[in-house]
């Protein structure tokens, strides 16, 4: 976004210094979202046995449980880099670079230290999982450094990484080595890996997701001080619009964009699921198209006053790595609580020695679609007062205490 097109509206409007809220609710709706997956993974029994998405095997439910959460990822990664523009705004970019890499560094060794011991409950788990936050900590400590490019030079990375990586699909690095490993880093998701007995499983590559998060910064433009909300609406709308037209044309063609084509099935719905079946791992063009379009055309429409509802959405919006490192351990607690209750011991659901859903005690295990969405529903509920409870204290204690910052 350049300087010269926000000009004019700057000019025309009025500064305002309260927290964005549009923001906050998108945030707090896609994490609410993000914890049906994760519960999927613990309870529902088709997890244990076929991908969700394959669609030889899947229902239309089944399907668009999983596929509604696609939307999780990017959106929160696009938002991170609005709101890392937003902080560079008040606090200057010599500032906004140390907060970019120190909270990068943190989420990496969250992810390592943290993250995957409640994935696990195993302290002695024999992998390091890779995933969306060490995902998220890399592309923040990568976007401290470009921040210091000229915005326009930093919108064309974002746009070459995000638009240009789907070039590299074709290209592989064999064997298990340090060269191999370094390249599923980059672009191809592998678990092959092992190195003095740890396996690190790469589930994130991080070529894409540094693009999104640079095209969030280069976005965050629209919402400096001074811009006029009409003008921020247009852009959006636009913007959303383009990227949802682009998508299509570029998914009908089947020419570029996803490594993965999609094909006429069985009837129209599993067709059209085909269509909408983008590749994640990593997020091909079409993925980020799909899902970040919506995303676009729900800030555009979402900023106005908060109701009942909306109000307690934000509330999970504002405290995104307090929630997210709560939401993991209370959900994989009622597992094992869930697994005794089916006759299995609990050890089944503690010691794990692989991802949950692929660990043979568990075959066998599990409940359907509406039990994992009571379940969901019922996690969403315990976190809120958590949640809120922690967003006041952090709101009346930012200014005293950094690390609430990083939370």
């Amino acid at each position: 976004m350049s300087n010269t097109a926000v000009a004019a509206p700057i000019a025309a409007a009025k500064t305002k210094s309260k927290r964005i809220e549009s923001i906050d609710l998108l945030r707090g709706t896609v994490m609410i979202i993000m914890a049906l997956d994760h519960v999927r993974d613990y309870f529902h029994a088709y997890s244990y046995v076929n991908d969700p998405t394959d669609l030889q095997h899947t229902s239309v439910p089944i399907f668009l449980t999983r596929w509604i959460t696609h939307f999780c990822a990017p959106i929160f990664m696009m938002l991170a880099g609005v709101s890392a523009c937003l902080y560079g705004l008040k606090n200057g970019k010599k500032a906004l670079s140390f907060f970019l890499f120190t909270r990068g560094l943190w989420l990496v060794v969250a992810e390592l230290a943290i993250v995957t011991l409640e994935w696990t409950f195993n302290p002695h788990y024999p992998a390091l999982i890779l995933q969306v936050i060490w995902a998220f900590g890399i592309s923040m400590m990568a976007l401290s450094l470009l921040i210091h490019l000229p915005r326009p030079v930093i919108l064309l990375i974002g746009v070459v990484l995000v638009a240009g990586h789907n070039f590299l699909d074709t290209t592989h690095v064999a064997g298990k080595g340090l060269p191999a490993f370094l390249w599923a880093l980059l672009h191809e998701q592998s678990f092959a890996f092992q190195f003095g007995g740890i396996n690190p499983l790469v589930g994130y590559p991080i070529i894409p997701w540094i693009g999104i998060i640079t095209l969030g910064y280069c976005l965050g433009s629209l919402y400096a001080p001074g811009v006029a909300p009409e003008f921020r609406k247009r852009s959006l709308r636009n913007l959303g619009i383009g990227a949802i037209v682009l998508f299509v044309l570029l998914r009908w063609t089947n020419i570029y964009g996803d490594p993965s084509h999609w094909s006429s099935q069985k009837n129209a719905i599993y067709t059209l699921m085909s269509f909408i079946n983008t590749t994640k791992y990593p997020p091909s063009l079409l993925y980020a198209l799909m899902t970040l379009g919506p995303a676009l055309l729900f800030l555009a429409y979402s900023e106005k006053p908060l109701n009942a509802l909306t109000s307690k959405l934000t509330v999970f919006g504002r405290v995104p790595m307090f929630y997210y490192l709560v939401h993991i351990p209370l959900i994989h607690g009622l597992a094992i609580l869930a697994a005794m209750a089916s006759g299995h011991a609990a050890s089944d659901m503690v010691d794990l020695t692989t991802w949950v859903t692929a660990n043979p005690q568990l075959k066998g295990y599990g409940f359907s679609l509406p039990v994992v969405y009571l379940v969901w529903m019922a996690v969403i509920v315990m976190l809120y007062p958590l949640s809120s409870r922690f967003d006041r204290y952090k709101r009346a204690n930012q200014a005293q205490k950094w690390w609430l910052s990083y939370f």
